[in-house]
């Protein structure tokens, strides 16, 4: 089903925001059937994780700017593992309301709703043994799901990938629905690649931190890993695997549990959980669409994989020069994990300006560098820092420039092979910045809102179904970058949603065709507002 496009052509303008979609809307939230936050194993043994971290020693900007190349030799043991999963998807913050508490976790995500889940799969490494692992960021924790080495089962299910049967772990996200169609309805399947994505952000900068290679994959067979850790992909789903640390030399090592030597199945397993709430809501459009652009036999995944993508910039106007960024060259010496623990999602900016060199340094360090991005095709070792199974290079980046000191106010266009800026259209846009993002004031109030542009029918017409998921999912590591960068600046930043078909006007003729994926808007953080 992978082929047919029109399930994705339908998903996306069926799930698309407008002036009267949102005004006509029946839809309310729930309170007394919120989904809880956690996933819980009640007969499952926790192992706790250690939380006394050895600091990395490298700053947020380094972090961001280390590639994930071959040469990477830094060590995965517990320690560096528990430290990774904690600056990734664990819990930062708790902020006590009337109803409860609500757990804030280290990457930014739609709602502060954490539907993305996070499972391990290991050959075993210093003080943890081979298994299947669930990570809860709750009690701070794993439990084994399935003991012995699955490796090579996994790299089955990957394509016959020779880095994940060969690295030390592997991790596995996935989502749950519920925690988001709760509040956004059918439309939160984009958010489970939005949300995950800066995840995955996350997890580049402190692998890049710790010196480990680190590698995305967003081919497999969903079936098989759905089953590997004991999920429906119905209600919950795998939507991308990342490889962390160097593999071994040997290739040839099995699991420790009984199996064909040249194949690897893997029997279901079903363990017990707490259910989230009292009953749940189906959105058929999700499985539907997810089920669509999945994967179904290890072939297919090869075949996926030759996929090559290239975005095509528009010719720039010649009656407007291009203007080059320039990056923050001073070194800021804050380490990456404070400036996580810093990050949060801004809830109002004050109206005022952040240099061009702030600017150019956060699309400096969000949007990769033009080189190829398959750690294992790769010609040499400046690889950039999203390596994956396929290039994640399906975004342009569009801006409105509301208060940018050395940058005329206008809307702009960000040319990544001449890595320069080129203006669209020069005035004060802080009304339509504010309207193309749900009328909210955040997004005129900032100094910059970005947004993340993808041509879905050529995305579609080269990956197929899935190209949907690698839109999305690039999307969401650009701006959780993005984020980073501006907090490492000492700047904010929050990620909103918008019209759709709006924005695409706003920006054409430049834009026609595109659809935007993701918005992000950085400033400087004013007062919060007091409800």
């Amino acid at each position: 089903m992978n082929s047919d496009t029109d399930i994705a052509r339908r998903y996306h303008e069926q799930t698309k925001h407008s002036y009267w979609s949102i005004r006509t809307n029946p839809h309310y939230l729930d309170w007394y059937n919120k989904p809880e936050p956690f996933k819980v194993y009640p007969k499952l043994t926790p192992i706790t994780l250690p939380r006394d971290f050895t600091p990395s020693g490298i700053s947020a900007l380094e972090a961001l700017s280390k590639s994930a190349n071959s040469d990477a030799a830094g060590e995965l043991d517990l320690d560096t593992l528990a430290s990774l999963l904690f600056y990734t998807a664990g819990v930062t913050k708790r902020r006590p309301f009337p109803g409860g508490t609500i757990y804030f976790r280290a990457a930014a995500c739609a709602g502060a709703l954490y539907p993305i889940e996070v499972y391990i799969v290991c050959g075993g490494i210093t003080g943890l043994d081979a298994g299947v692992y669930h990570f809860n960021p709750g009690d701070f924790s794993l439990r084994m799901l399935r003991e012995g080495d699955y490796r090579r089962a996994l790299s089955e299910a990957s394509g016959g990938s020779d880095t994940v049967a060969r690295s030390p772990v592997t991790v596995i996200y996935s989502a749950i629905s519920w925690r988001s169609t709760w509040k956004y309805q059918s439309r939160a399947y984009r958010y489970h690649y939005w949300d995950s994505g800066t995840m995955l952000a996350h997890s580049i900068a402190m692998a890049a931190a710790h010196n480990l290679r680190h590698q995305i994959l967003m081919g497999f067979v969903d079936d098989e890993v759905n089953r590997l850790i004991g999920v429906d992909g119905i209600r919950e789903f795998a939507v991308a695997l990342a490889t962390v640390g160097k593999p071994e030399a040997d290739s040839g090592r099995t699991r420790t549990n009984s199996g064909d030597a040249n194949h690897f199945p893997i029997d279901p397993i079903a363990p017990e959980t707490i259910p989230l709430s009292r009953s749940e809501v189906a959105y058929p459009l999700i499985p539907e669409m997810h089920r669509a652009s999945s994967l179904l036999s290890s072939d297919e995944v090869v075949e996926w994989k030759k996929t090559r993508y290239a975005i095509e910039d528009p010719q720039a106007d010649p009656s407007t020069a291009p203007i080059e960024l320039l990056p923050k060259e001073e070194i800021i010496d804050e380490p990456i994990e404070k400036v996580i623990e810093r990050r949060a999602s801004t809830r109002r900016f004050a109206q005022k300006p952040i240099s061009f060199e702030d600017l150019s340094t956060i699309i400096d360090k969000a949007i990769d560098k033009a080189v190829d991005k398959d750690i294992d095709k790769a010609t040499d070792n400046a690889i950039t820092p999203t390596a994956a199974d396929v290039c994640l290079a399906t975004n342009t980046l569009y801006l409105i420039a509301n208060d940018i000191q050395g940058l005329e106010s206008g809307a702009y266009y960000f040319n990544a092979s001449g890595r320069s800026l080129e203006q669209l259209k020069a005035g004060s846009f802080r009304r339509e910045a504010a309207h193309l993002t749900l009328d909210q004031d955040l997004g005129g109030e900032a100094a910059v809102t970005f947004f993340l542009m993808a041509d879905l029918n050529r995305v579609l017409a080269a990956y197929g179904n899935r190209g949907y998921r690698v839109a999305e999912m690039e999307a969401g590591i650009i701006g959780g970058r993005i984020y980073l960068t501006a907090y490492a600046l000492g700047r904010g930043a929050t990620g909103l949603t918008f019209y759709d078909d709006e924005v695409t006007e706003f920006f054409s003729p430049h834009a026609a065709g595109k659809s935007c994926m993701l918005v992000v808007s950085v400033g400087v953080p004013g007062k919060r507002p007091i409800y």
